[in-house]
């Protein structure tokens, strides 16, 4: 991994300024148009956000490339103005940097769900019916004080994240990371084994397999979490932050420990996460002072998607517009909403479509036509269509954060 000519250009155009940034991030916003052919975000009273549409600029952004379905790693990587094809890193360091958890060289970290496996050791639900928290915490003190590698040298630790997801990472000499996920990404098939893709990466993949059978012998009495599913095996890579390329002072408000990963993998300045998502607004206000970029992270729109709950998401999406105001009292000089990927009702998944963006930055934007916020007024907006990694370039050049390329 390394920087591109255009990433060069960008990091020694970039300059530190006063000015603020706000970066609301609705995760998984993008959707289908429903039986009516409207989307959750267009069929939301969303009057806050309609004004920032019209009187910004507004288009469609791909996370990765038009065709490409993001994982959420890439489509954060992108919306912090990373290129997803050359800087990669794998969930399973996410998760561990979202917890603190101390990663050290040569480890190797997977996330994992609890799934529920029916009698013919098929998937039926890939998320344990979400299972709470605390009911993983008491799982995974069982895997952790009874799960063996079968090696010796190798440590193994599993670690809670948060509802059916948790953190595993292999510690010894000589493991690789190249692995396969054991999540099909389906129900009705069973786990995939664990394959390698080098010598080093096969003896970890065998490693794998072994704890995998063991856990499911563990759980084999639990009725919802009575399988594991390992995704995104990986180290923790050297990416540079957002203050070595782009001069900016960021900070975190987020809830989830992956975006937290996210953000801590690039330096952002990580506050406890706030306790509810109206909490957001106020957590910004206490970090106003010291920072000039706000990523503000909401992840229930992505949950309603992957649940296909339409009602629900149009409800997050006016929980939130309710509270913009007071983000906007705060007096940033630019605001960007926007999405990592889309999770249409419909698919209950990531997909591949472009997610609608506006970009709000008074007397320096220049206005389009959009007069309110969704995915088909986007589409005719000013911004055009762009990957996502030039979203935080035009936020910086609104925000006077880019002086003049050449003479």
């Amino acid at each position: 991994m390394g920087w591109t000519r255009e990433e060069d250009t960008y990091g020694k155009l970039a300059h530190r300024t006063d000015s603020r940034i706000v970066f609301l991030v609705f995760d998984g916003l993008g959707d289908l148009g429903g039986p009516d052919g409207v989307t959750p975000l267009e069929a939301a009273r969303a009057p806050n956000l309609d004004r920032l549409a019209a009187e910004g600029a507004c288009g469609l952004f791909d996370p990765v490339a038009p065709g490409i379905t993001p994982g959420s790693g890439p489509g954060h990587l992108g919306l912090f103005g990373y290129d997803p094809l050359e800087w990669l890193v794998g969930r399973g360091v996410l998760a561990a940097l979202g917890i603190d958890f101390p990663l050290e060289p040569g480890d190797v970290a997977a996330r994992f769900n609890y799934c529920t496996l029916d009698s013919s050791g098929a998937i039926v639900d890939r998320r344990a019916g979400r299972i709470p928290t605390s009911e993983n915490e008491r799982l995974t003190r069982l895997l952790q004080e009874k799960v063996d590698p079968g090696e010796p040298g190798i440590r193994v630790f599993f670690r809670t994240v948060a509802e059916h997801r948790g953190l595993l990472v292999l510690r010894g000499e000589g493991l690789g990371h190249r692995v396969a996920d054991t999540d099909p990404q389906v129900t009705g098939s069973p786990p995939l084994p664990a394959r390698g893709e080098d010598e080093a990466s096969e003896r970890t993949a065998a490693i794998v397999n072994r704890i995998e059978a063991q856990v499911r012998t563990l759980l084999a009495g639990e009725a919802r979490a009575n399988g594991i599913l390992f995704r995104g095996f990986d180290t923790k890579p050297e990416i540079p932050s957002l203050e070595e390329r782009y001069r900016l002072r960021p900070v975190c408000i987020a809830q989830y420990p992956m975006y937290r990963g996210l953000a801590r993998l690039v330096g952002m300045d990580m506050p406890p996460p706030p306790p509810e998502l109206d909490a957001l607004p106020e957590a910004a206000s206490a970090r106003w002072e010291g920072h000039d970029y706000f990523f503000l992270h909401v992840k229930y729109t992505d949950k309603a998607g992957e649940d296909g709950d339409f009602d629900r998401k149009v409800e997050v999406i006016e929980q939130v517009d309710r509270w913009l105001p007071d983000v906007l009292d705060l007096r940033p000089e630019v605001v960007v909403v926007t999405a990592d990927h889309s999770t249409p009702v419909p698919h209950r998944a990531h997909s591949w479509h472009p997610v609608p963006t506006l970009l709000w930055a008074p007397g320096r934007v220049r206005r389009d036509s959009v007069d309110r916020f969704g995915e088909t007024a986007c589409a005719a907006g000013g911004l055009g269509r762009l990957h996502l990694r030039y979203l935080l370039p035009l936020a910086l050049a609104n925000a006077g954060k880019l002086q003049k390329y050449g003479a």
